[in-house]
């Protein structure tokens, strides 16, 4: 997963998302081994899956434009 291109209008947004995503993953993990009935573990996952589908989506345009 290469966001890394100053030219992809999609980078900052790319970055920002895997950050949200990251941190929404580590606190959900936390809350899934100490607080497990305040852990939604499957939406996260579920928000994980959704944020690489597009960032792959979107690079694979990014690659077809150049």
């Amino acid at each position: 997963m290469k966001t890394t291109s100053s030219n992809n209008q999609y980078t900052a947004a790319n970055n920002v998302l895997i950050c949200i995503v990251s941190m929404l993953l580590g606190y959900n993990i936390y809350q899934a081994v100490y607080h497990p009935e305040k852990s939604e573990l499957l939406l996260c996952i579920a928000l994980v899956i959704f944020t690489s589908a597009m960032i792959r989506k979107y690079e694979t345009k990014k690659m077809k434009n150049e």
